[in-house]
């Protein structure tokens, strides 16, 4: 509902699938989990039709846990970990090289969130047999949208020079370093950076595209 706009249509069903938001001639799909589960269905429509995928990632999250009944919040804090627009990557490697279609495009969503999680002493392997109950939307601080492989080329700063390794790429990036090595498969696979060497046991990579 955030993202919708006057005259969208909801779930609407085109080509054999229900598509979240319907705008003119744009399939939107809001996805908050696994691109892989929905490979398929976006490579069938982007043949045909316009569509974009609409991510958003927590660059701050509150857990709040309930009580047994689920009517008292037993506790609620602030999770250490912060996303960032490099954190598409994490799922982008499903299908990077579809972001090469000129009728395919990904917006992400920087966002806060709050995360409510019940306890299910069954899953007591994960969490201590915490789950997560719901998501809810507090606010969205940034929006970027990615229409080309360029445009995420664009999130490695200008600063890192070639060549460079998934090292040097999280040191510029200040993320993890498996984090870069997702980021670096996506850009090689979408053409935007290529392997020119090693270091070590390292790969080396240089931009295909001028600065």
């Amino acid at each position: 509902m955030w993202y919708a706009q006057p005259d969208d249509q909801f779930e609407v069903p085109v080509d054999g699938f229900i598509i979240d938001i319907v705008r003119a001639d744009l399939l939107i799909e809001v996805q908050t989990g696994s691109f892989a589960s929905i490979k398929p269905k976006l490579i069938d429509l982007t043949a045909r039709h316009p569509v974009r995928l609409v991510y958003p990632i927590a660059q701050e999250k509150w857990i709040v846990k309930l009580g047994q009944d689920e009517a008292k919040t037993i506790s609620r804090r602030k999770s250490p970990k912060r996303g960032g627009l490099a954190h598409l990557c994490v799922e982008l490697v499903s299908f990077p090289q579809l972001l090469n279609h000129p009728n395919f495009s990904v917006e992400a969503l920087l966002i806060q969130e709050e995360e409510t999680r019940r306890y299910d002493g069954r899953r007591r392997r994960r969490r201590k047999g915490w789950v997560t109950h719901e998501r809810h939307l507090l606010r969205v601080v940034e929006q970027r949208l990615f229409n080309t492989p360029t445009d995420l080329a664009n999130l490695i700063p200008t600063t890192l020079v070639d060549p460079f390794t998934t090292a040097d790429l999280a040191a510029a990036l200040a993320i993890p370093r498996r984090l870069a090595q997702k980021m670096a498969y996506c850009l090689r696979e979408m053409n935007e950076i290529a392997i020119v060497g090693k270091q070590g046991r390292a790969m080396l990579y240089a931009r295909t595209q001028p600065n």
